[in-house]
C-alpha cells in the first residue's frame, strides 16, 4: 500500500493536466485505507468549495486579464510609460519592470503578465540592440509580480482555501509588491551602469515634458486600478464585485479604443474557460485530498508534534521555506498552494505566525519557483516569446540576480512582518 501511495504522489509531481485526477485518486485511496471509506464528507466539501462566493472572483479576474491581453490596452500602457522610464539607467529594461508592475495591478497572473509584456517588448528591444539575456531576465522577473501585486489569483486561492480575508491579502500585497519592483529597478539601473555593453548606444532621450505628456495617456490604468482596488479599499465592493467592476471597465476602455471585436471577446472567453477549467479540476482533486488528510488527522498530528517538540518556530519556518523552494522546481503555483497548504498552514499559524503574512510569504516563494528550472513557468514563457531563439540556460542566467532579490525580499519581510501587515491593519483593522 505504501508503494501505491508513493507512486501516486510521484504522479502528482510529473503529470501536467492530469494532476487534478491524480490528486483525487490519491485522496480516495487515503479515505479507503486510512479512514475506513468515509466518503460522505466529500459531497459537502466539494459543494462548499464551489459554492464559495470568494471563488467566483477567480474566473472573473482571469477573464479580466484575457480582455486586457487581447484588446491592446496593455500595449497602450507600455507605449505611454516608455518615454518616461527610458530616461532612467537601463532605459527600456526599466520600462519592462514598470509595465509588468502596472499590468500586474489589473491582471492577477504571473504567466499572463510575462506573456503580454514579453510579446510587446522582447523582439523590439532585441532589434534595438539590448542583450537578449537582460531582456529575458527583466520580463520573467517582472512577470512574477503578477501573483503578488493585487488582484492576485494566487492570493484569492490562498484566501478561500484557508478561510483568510482576500481583501486583507490584497492590501498586504501592495507594499511588498512595490518594494520588490523598486528593488528590481535599482538592480537594472546599477547593472546597466556597470555593464553598458549590454545596452545599445545612448539615443537622444525624449524631452522630459514630452515624456510626461505621453505618460498621461496611461489614465486607463488608473481607472482600472480604482475600479478593482479603490472600490475594495473604500469598502464599496467585495473582491468578487471589484473583479466584475474591473471587467466592465476593461470592456468599456476596449470599446473606446476600438479594440473590442466579437473575435477578441470570444478568444478571451475561451481562454478563460480553458484556464478556469484546468484550475477547477485541480481544486476538485485538492479538495478530495485535503478532506482525506483532515479525516486522517495527519496535518493536525504534525502540528501537535512540532508544538510539543519544542523546536524553534524560526527553524520550523525556515524548513517550510526550504520545502517550498524545492517544490517550486517541480510544481506550478496553483498546484503547490493546494497540495501544501493543508500541511503548512496549520503548522505555521499554530506557531503564532499571522495567516495574512504567511500568505504573502508563500506567494513570494512561489515567485522564486517561477524563475527556477527545470519547471519555472516564466522561463518557458520567455522561450516562447523569443521564438525559441534564446536557450533556457541564457534565460536562467538573466534571472539569477532577480532570484536573489526575491529571496532577500523574503528575508526582509520575515524579519519585519509589519511591512506586510501595515495596510491591512490600517484599512481593515486587522
Amino acid at each position: 500500500m505504501g508503494a501505491a501511495f508513493a507512486a501516486l504522489f510521484g504522479m502528482t509531481l510529473v503529470t501536467g493536466n492530469l494532476i487534478g485526477i491524480t490528486l483525487t485518486l490519491f485522496g480516495l485511496l487515503i479515505m479507503k485505507y486510512m479512514v475506513g471509506g468515509n466518503y460522505v464528507a466529500l459531497g459537502d466539501g466539494l459543494w462548499n468549495i464551489f459554492n464559495n462566493f470568494v471563488l467566483t472572483a477567480l474566473p472573473v479576474f482571469i477573464f479580466l486579464g484575457e480582455i486586457l491581453a487581447h484588446s491592446g490596452v496593455s500595449k497602450r500602457i507600455y507605449s505611454s510609460i516608455s518615454p518616461l522610464f527610458s530616461r532612467l539607467p537601463g532605459r527600456l529594461l526599466q520600462t519592462n519592470i514598470g509595465s509588468c508592475t502596472m499590468f500586474s495591478a489589473v491582471c492577477g497572473s504571473s504567466q499572463a503578465t510575462a506573456a503580454v509584456v514579453g510579446a510587446i517588448a522582447f523582439e523590439e528591444l532585441e532589434q534595438r540592440g539590448y542583450r537578449a539575456r537582460r531582456i529575458a531576465g527583466s520580463i520573467a522577473a517582472g512577470g512574477t509580480l503578477g501573483i503578488l501585486v493585487p488582484p492576485s489569483l494566487a492570493l484569492i486561492i490562498y484566501g478561500f482555501w484557508q478561510d483568510v480575508s482576500v481583501g486583507s491579502l490584497f492590501l498586504a500585497g501592495v507594499i511588498p509588491g512595490l518594494m520588490i519592483a523598486a528593488f528590481f529597478m535599482v538592480y537594472v539601473g546599477v547593472s546597466s551602469t556597470l555593464h553598458p555593453e549590454d545596452l545599445p548606444a545612448q539615443e537622444e532621450p525624449v524631452p522630459l515634458w514630452d515624456a510626461i505628456k505621453a505618460s498621461l495617456n496611461v489614465w486607463p490604468f488608473f481607472v482600472l486600478v480604482f475600479a478593482i482596488l479603490g472600490t475594495l479599499i473604500l469598502g464599496l465592493a467585495t473582491p468578487t464585485e471589484s473583479a466584475a467592476l474591473g471587467v466592465a471597465t476593461a470592456l468599456v476602455l476596449a470599446v473606446l479604443y476600438r479594440e473590442l471585436t466579437l473575435a477578441v471577446l470570444w478568444q478571451a472567453l475561451m481562454s478563460t474557460v480553458r484556464v478556469f477549467g484546468t484550475i477547477s479540476l485541480i481544486i476538485v482533486g485538492a479538495t478530495v485530498l485535503s478532506q482525506a488528510l483532515a479525516l486522517s488527522g495527519i496535518p493536525s498530528d504534525i502540528a501537535r508534534w512540532v508544538a510539543r517538540s519544542g523546536m524553534d518556530p524560526v527553524f520550523v519556518l525556515l524548513s517550510v521555506y526550504a520545502i517550498y523552494l524545492v517544490l517550486g522546481c517541480l510544481l506550478a503555483a496553483i498546484e503547490m498552494l493546494l497540495i501544501t497548504l493543508p500541511f503548512t498552514f496549520p503548522l505555521i499559524v499554530g506557531l503564532g505566525y499571522d495567516p495574512v503574512w504567511f500568505g504573502i510569504a508563500v506567494v513570494l516563494l512561489i515567485e522564486v519557483g517561477m524563475l527556477t528550472p527545470p519547471l519555472g513557468m516564466n522561463l518557458f514563457i520567455i522561450m516562447a516569446v523569443s521564438g525559441g531563439r534564446l536557450p533556457l540556460g541564457e534565460i536562467v542566467r538573466g534571472c539569477v540576480p532577480y532570484w536573489f532579490i526575491l529571496l532577500g525580499s523574503l528575508a526582509i519581510l520575515t524579519a519585519f512582518p509589519a511591512i506586510v501587515l501595515y495596510l491591512p491593519r490600517l484599512v481593515m483593522g486587522g
